[in-house]
């Protein structure tokens, strides 16, 4: 089995906009692009785990989203760094869209997104990493039994919001670029694929 990191997206990779709902509106953290490059570098499997509500409440839609992940394949192409997966759950208890008005596992902080992606992907709970910039990111980690990093560079940046039963991140760092470094740090991936 493999290890992963898996990455929230907005506030962790890219500056979070709210909805993201324009192609032109997504903006890179400068750290990005060479954090994520290190970590395949270092052999770990880096998998995208995002809420989604926008495409439940009627914002965007699922080719929209698609869109947007296929220019971001292209942008971390051309500086020699990937993301293996997405996995985005478009559900919210309040969502416009009948299809979507549910509560479930895979909206965050439920651990639904990641044990899909450890199911599909054959990866190891117990040596990968979670890395997002809420609380919510925090519990979905440890709900799923990976470790659990909290960046400063999105909504922790300015204040950090409780969630029940939620545990205490394994650190707080600023920006993705260190958490990559206390991973590389904490751990033995497999060498490069």
């Amino acid at each position: 089995m493999t290890p992963a990191v898996f990455l929230d997206r907005d506030g962790t990779m890219i500056h979070d906009v709210g909805y993201l709902s324009r192609p032109e509106d997504v903006t890179w953290y400068p750290w990005a692009i060479d954090a994520i490059r290190l970590l395949n570098r270092a052999g770990f499997v880096v998998v995208v785990v995002t809420n989604q509500s926008a495409i439940g409440r009627g914002i965007i839609d699922l080719p929209f989203l698609q869109t947007v992940h296929d220019a971001f394949d292209r942008h971390l192409a051309r500086s020699g760094a990937r993301v293996d997966r997405y996995y985005y759950c478009p559900h919210h208890p309040d969502a416009r869209l009948p299809e979507y008005r549910m509560v479930c596992r895979c909206r965050k902080p439920g651990p639904g997104m990641i044990e899909q992606a450890t199911r599909d992907l054959g990866l190891d709970p117990a040596r990968s990493f979670m890395v997002g910039d809420r609380l919510i990111d925090v519990a979905c980690g440890h709900a799923a039994g990976v470790r659990s990093l909290l960046v400063r560079s999105g909504h922790s940046a300015h204040a950090v919001e409780a969630v029940p039963g939620q545990s205490d991140p394994d650190a707080i760092l600023n920006n993705l670029m260190e958490a990559v470094g206390w991973i590389l740090r904490s751990s033995s991936p497999s060498p490069a694929r």
